[in-house]
């Protein structure tokens, strides 16, 4: 049975890389009907908490990797492996696969001349019974990564230090504990991101070392800026909350992350997540960087918005509206809104004009609309309010007469009156929006513009 795990730390939000990265073991566990094991390595007590576990596995169920599904297992914790870990140190000392090292970094820079020189092997044959811990690496020969994305990778034995598996207070360092676990676990696909590829033949080794088949290797793309530089928490926007927060939906989101290093073969890239499931193969990720375009996440997104019934959509809107304001209102206007937004976020400023006793202007759009004639423009309309039928084709014909008598064609004419009624330059449509508004309330907007315009 294949099973793949996703072991992030819980030290800050949730990473789109990391989403990402979950999402292709996800696949590759439902594709098989195998199991994704999630394990929570939290033996960095210093920096863990409890609220950042918890964000890890609401984000994970926000894009569809949830605790209810069965080939969901965990999840687990690095920390209750702490014995495991003391046993499988104990195991490759005693094999001599292992040893124990008093050498401080002080002592080996002053030895070697430099701290990045590496380690020196000057405790390999002394026959301590206490220190750090350090595995054995070959002298000669090479270590073989076979990596179904990245192919065969050659790293030089000569070229690895005897790197350290355990501390002095017998703490496991990440590369011994991450193997343990996998071990546990049962894992069959470490499919990761390509910054652990450096890890790898370490790991390798010492699966070797414990007698044990190494799992199937694959190191997925690094996902980069527009810049090409690596995603960085403390320069891009790379919280998968931050998204949810702002109004992305779960499916345009799954949707552009399984995209970015692999590719469905087909022409057309939006595509549900029951279809891309039977077309993944690690084989086909791209080893090149890939680019996390916000842009194109938003074209994404504008779609999957306008493709969702209406009903649904109605649904859907329900958190990015504001309590007392009302529902059979927004209704009215959904429809409408569904077409003109990419996030859910702005839904609040397509429609807040409709619930308030007046609009919030927007000090450019009513300094760009209220020139010339504008007054005119809102005088003769407000006359025309008072007689006309409140359906937009009406409405927009009062409004292109009105236009006329000053010269103006509609795009014109229509300005001063969409800011005064709705306090922008751009939104709704006016004619639909006024029918929705009012006769009353729509003319005592367009009174209020004009006070101010005299003010």
């Amino acid at each position: 049975m294949i099973r793949v795990r996703f072991a992030p730390s819980p030290t800050g939000m949730f990473h789109v890389g990391g989403a990402r990265s979950a999402l292709f073991n996800w696949a590759l566990a439902e594709q098989a009907d195998g199991r994704f094991v999630l394990r929570i390595e939290d033996t960095d007590a210093a920096r863990n908490r409890p609220e950042w576990t918890e964000g890890i596995i609401s984000a994970l169920a926000w894009i569809g990797i949830s605790e209810k599904s069965p080939i969901f297992e965990g999840p687990y914790f690095q920390s209750s492996y702490a014995e495991q870990h003391r046993e499988a140190v104990a195991k490759l000392a005693a094999d001599g696969r292992a040893y124990y090292c008093t050498c401080t970094r002080e002592d080996v820079k002053a030895r070697t001349g430099s701290e990045h020189q590496g380690y020196d092997g000057f405790c390999r044959d002394r026959g301590l019974t206490e220190g750090a811990v350090r595995f054995r690496t070959p002298d000669e020969g090479v270590t073989v990564v076979e990596d179904l994305v990245r192919g065969t990778v050659e790293f030089p034995n000569n070229a690895m230090e005897d790197f350290v598996i355990a501390r002095g207070d017998g703490s496991p360092l990440f590369v011994l504990a991450n193997v343990v676990d996998d071990v546990e676990m049962r894992i069959s696909h470490v499919v990761r991101a390509e910054e652990h590829l450096s890890n790898t033949p370490k790991q390798q080794l010492l699966w070797e070392a414990l007698g044990l088949t190494p799992p199937v290797w694959a190191h997925v793309p690094v996902i980069v800026n527009e810049k090409r530089q690596k995603l960085s928490k403390r320069r891009d926007k790379v919280a998968l909350e931050s998204y949810r927060d702002e109004g992305y939906l779960p499916e345009a989101m799954v949707n552009y992350l399984m995209l970015l290093g692999w590719g469905t073969g087909e022409d057309r890239e939006i595509m549900p997540w029951s279809e891309m499931v039977p077309r993944f193969r690690l084989e086909d990720v791209n080893p090149s960087s890939a680019f996390f375009d916000e842009k194109k996440l938003r074209a994404f997104n504008g779609e999957y918005i306008r493709a969702l019934p209406l009903e649904e959509f109605v649904a859907r809107s329900e958190p990015w509206l504001e309590p007392g304001w009302d529902r059979e209102t927004y209704a009215r206007v959904a429809e409408l809104v569904q077409t003109r937004i990419a996030v859910l976020s702005e839904i609040r400023d397509n429609v807040d004009f409709l619930f308030l006793d007046e609009p919030v202007f927007d000090q450019a759009s009513w300094d760009k609309a209220m020139k010339t004639s504008a007054a005119e423009i809102l005088t003769g309309y407000l006359a025309r309010l008072e007689t006309v039928a409140t359906d937009p084709n009406s409405l927009k014909t009062a409004l292109e007469e009105v236009g006329a008598e000053h010269g103006l064609k509609l795009g014109k004419a229509q300005a001063p009156v969409r800011v005064a009624i709705t306090g922008r330059t751009v939104g709704l449509p006016l004619f639909e929006s006024i029918e929705v508004l009012g006769r009353e309330r729509s003319a005592a907007r367009i009174r209020a513009a004009l006070a101010r315009l005299e003010a």
